[in-house]
């Protein structure tokens, strides 16, 4: 079993910045993919970005060059750096685990086994 517990999320106003944080516990040491998910007002839930073991990152077409997703195994912790946030960024992000890597699928909810219970982050203009 992998906990995660996220924290960080606020309200900004646009072209702000913000980081979040997710704070693994249990049995880590077989998670291998850690990602960031946000789900807005009337949305589904999507993938934000993604980090696992070599250095692989994978970002959303509409968050790449603003956030960073970064990884502290030592903490057993994952961050998201989000940077110039626009209200469309506005959501509840939740972290999620998983033991496989995901590849082409890893923007999908489903693939993933372990999950926060989010975070809420609202940028007003």
């Amino acid at each position: 079993q992998v906990q995660l517990v996220e924290s960080g999320g606020t309200s900004v106003q646009a072209g702000g910045s913000l980081t979040l944080s997710c704070a693994a516990a249990g049995d880590t040491y077989s998670t291998i993919v850690l990602a960031w998910f946000r789900q807005g007002p009337g949305k589904t839930r999507e993938g934000v970005a993604l980090i696992a073991g070599g250095g692989i990152r994978y970002y959303a077409d509409d968050v790449k060059g603003r956030f960073t997703i970064s990884r502290d195994n030592a903490k057993n912790t994952v961050y998201l750096q989000m940077d110039d946030l626009k209200p469309n960024d506005t959501a509840k992000y939740y972290c999620a685990a998983d033991r496989s890597f995901p590849y082409t699928r890893w923007r999908l909810p489903s693939v993933y086994e372990y999950w926060g219970q989010g975070t809420q982050v609202t940028v007003s203009s």
